[in-house]
């Protein structure tokens, strides 16, 4: 059903009329110094495509390059974090393969089910839908200036709730209200996946910059300069086809080709669904932020 032709999170393949196998990868190198932390933050990050197709993940394995002189606790932190994490979201890690690398390495190969009727993709947004963001963004700028010594804990430890936090309830809270439209933010930054979103949904974005959200030391960062060689690579690729307002400043712009690590879902929800959609996710504690809408036309614009 979905492959290399589709520009959508994960591989998914029909079973039958009920049931379709959802297949994704992903492993990174740490973008944090805690080895449970960076452990529980790549499985995260590896099931959010599951959920980003409104699957539900069932059966992983681990993914791992680790160097000969990391000592065996370090890599046994980040083995466990992974695997808490993935039992948090009721996945059995089932096995799994280790190579040997300079540079650490780790994330899962998920599998996942999801009803073939009610599956999520980038290119089920419909004009008129409003666009609604799960998590905030600035997890790049935050953990890039962790690289350079300029982070503040208390930044770091929000950046890393965030990125811990798994997209489970928000993939649930999507397929309860029938939407169609969706992905996650991750490496091609808010923009860049917004895109992806409206290329292949024949449409335009209306983003609202006041509206959108980041986590506290975001800006602070980006004053400072802190972002990474991805944010610049988003910027150069994506930009030709963004529309940002006059009065959003330099900072602000690359905060919006930011690269996220486990980043939150963004959504297209009809505007008929839209209050009863907000009133269920303050019930089962999700945050949701309404940061735009689906228009006639291409590309994004930011006002």
């Amino acid at each position: 059903m979905v492959g290399l032709r589709e520009p959508d999170d994960a591989a998914v393949w029909r079973l039958d009329d009920d049931r379709a196998l959802v297949v994704t990868t992903d492993f990174f190198t740490p973008v944090v110094d805690d080895a449970y932390d960076y452990g529980a933050i790549a499985a995260a990050n590896s099931m959010s495509d599951v959920y980003a197709m409104g699957g539900r993940p069932f059966l992983a394995l681990n993914v791992a390059a680790l160097p000969d002189n990391l000592p065996n606790e370090i890599s046994s932190e980040i083995i466990h974090g992974g695997a808490e994490k993935a039992r948090e979201a009721g996945v059995v890690i089932a096995g799994g393969h280790t190579v040997k690398d300079k540079e650490p390495k780790f994330g899962l190969v998920v599998i996942g089910f999801v009803d073939p009727r009610k599956m999520l993709s980038k290119g089920g947004l419909k004009v008129g839908d409003a666009l609604v963001l799960t998590k905030p963004l600035g997890f790049g700028v935050t953990t890039t200036a962790l690289k350079r010594e300029q982070v503040d804990a208390n930044d770091l430890r929000e950046a890393v709730n965030w990125m811990k936090r798994l997209n489970k309830e928000a993939s649930q809270l999507a397929v309860e209200f029938g939407l169609r439209g969706g992905t996650d933010i991750t490496g091609y930054s808010l923009l860049g996946h917004g895109l992806e979103m409206a290329n292949a949904s024949g449409v335009a974005l209306k983003l609202e910059f006041e509206k959108i959200p980041f986590i506290s030391g975001a800006r602070k960062y980006a004053e400072k300069g802190c972002f990474a060689g991805g944010a610049f690579d988003n910027k150069s690729h994506f930009e030709a086809r963004v529309k940002l307002a006059d009065a959003i400043d330099e900072e602000n712009r690359m905060l919006l080709f930011d690269p996220q690590t486990s980043g939150g879902l963004l959504l297209g929800v009809p505007q008929e669904k839209l209050a009863a959609f907000t009133a269920r996710a303050a019930e089962i504690n999700q945050p949701v932020w309404m940061i735009g809408r689906v228009e006639t036309g291409s590309g994004i614009h930011v006002a």
